[in-house]
């Protein structure tokens, strides 16, 4: 099964494989750049030339795969963790979850694409079960669903884009010493539009948060620096092909206000809970690879800054170009969530 995600700036597709000892292979890796306004908001404004940027990437990647998984962003997915009876048939499960959705869907049911999952027994009531539900409007999953079908590929997942790079982010956290157990880590994934940020701890997230920040306004300041189109201005920003003063009169002052951001969105999340400490803060997303970008956090926010390659560990695959996922890797953190979905039951 593939992993597709589609943010507002690209599509990225990831396919993942097992060798014979178990072992997780990156078999694929591609992104393919959409233009600005095709996806507004996580809508998709132009289906035919998203589906036409589908379409390319899955020929560039090469792949034979047709089924994948694919992700709606936090803001069109209702979720709410619930507590049921322990011990009922999963018919019964659904009507019980169906009447209690209705009290959080500000929706019509038949309007709405419901799902739910047992996580496990409720920590605080004995004998009954936590469950979590998660609802969006009908139209917006069967709009990315289109995508997928017009660029010949079988829609068989569609998840919470949050959940995947957690379930991404959670592969990197065992690999720490004693798997990360109860170390306090701060994601922040730096998109075109806007940085999501979530606080995750053994598997639980503590704190999340959007902020409208993100790799688009570097753009605009190539554009107002020297003149170039919108167009001009983001190839040679991926190219690297500036002009000599562009480190320090761009991208330094850049650099600066996004570590700000970072630090201000710590600190929210030190003001309204318990604590007052991260133990890793880990930068993923296109604009997170940025020279400097990780040193300049750990300095400003006094916690270790790591950037995030969620391919770490993995064998790679004949078909992977080496140079080139190692740059754009930071990127891929949804997608490859996406793509491990095969291997959970």
């Amino acid at each position: 099964m593939l992993g597709l995600d589609i943010s507002s700036s690209s599509v990225k597709l990831v396919e993942l494989g097992r060798d014979k000892a178990g072992k997780l292979v990156l078999e694929r890796c591609a992104i393919e750049p959409l233009e600005r306004g095709w996806i507004s908001d996580g809508n998709i404004e132009k289906f035919d030339e998203v589906a036409e940027a589908v379409r390319r990437l899955v020929k560039k990647s090469g792949t034979k795969t047709k089924n994948v998984a694919m992700a709606l962003p936090p803001s069109a997915v209702i979720t709410k963790k619930i507590i049921l009876p322990g011990g009922m048939s999963d018919q019964e499960l659904e009507v019980q979850v169906e009447t209690e959705a209705n009290q959080y869907i500000p929706f019509p049911l038949e309007e709405v694409s419901l799902d739910f999952c047992v996580v496990g027994p409720s920590a605080n009531s004995t004998g009954d079960v936590e469950v979590l539900i998660a609802a969006s409007r009908r139209e917006k999953v069967q709009d990315i669903q289109g995508l997928a079908e017009a660029a010949g590929l079988k829609p068989v997942i569609v998840d919470v884009e949050s959940y995947a790079s957690r379930l991404a982010t959670g592969r990197l956290i065992e690999s720490l010493p004693n798997k990360g157990a109860g170390k306090v880590v701060a994601l922040f994934e730096v998109g075109a539009l806007t940085t999501s940020m979530q606080v995750i701890r053994d598997d639980e997230v503590l704190y999340d948060r959007d902020q409208a920040f993100g790799g688009a306004q570097l753009t605009q300041l190539i554009v107002r620096q020297y003149g170039f189109s919108l167009e001009e201005a983001e190839s040679k920003k991926r190219s690297g092909e500036l002009p000599d003063d562009y480190e320090s009169s761009v991208l330094r002052p850049f650099i600066e206000s996004m570590v700000q951001e970072i630090g201000r969105a710590l600190q929210f999340f030190f003001t309204s809970t318990p604590h007052n400490k991260v133990d890793y803060v880990m930068l993923a997303g296109g604009s997170a690879a940025l020279p400097g970008l990780t040193a300049a956090v750990t300095q400003h926010t006094s916690f270790v800054c790591n950037l995030v390659n969620p391919f770490d560990g993995m064998e790679m695959g004949a078909n992977v170009r080496l140079k080139k996922m190692t740059r754009e890797a930071p990127s891929y953190l949804t997608s490859c969530g996406l793509a491990l979905r095969r291997f959970m039951q």
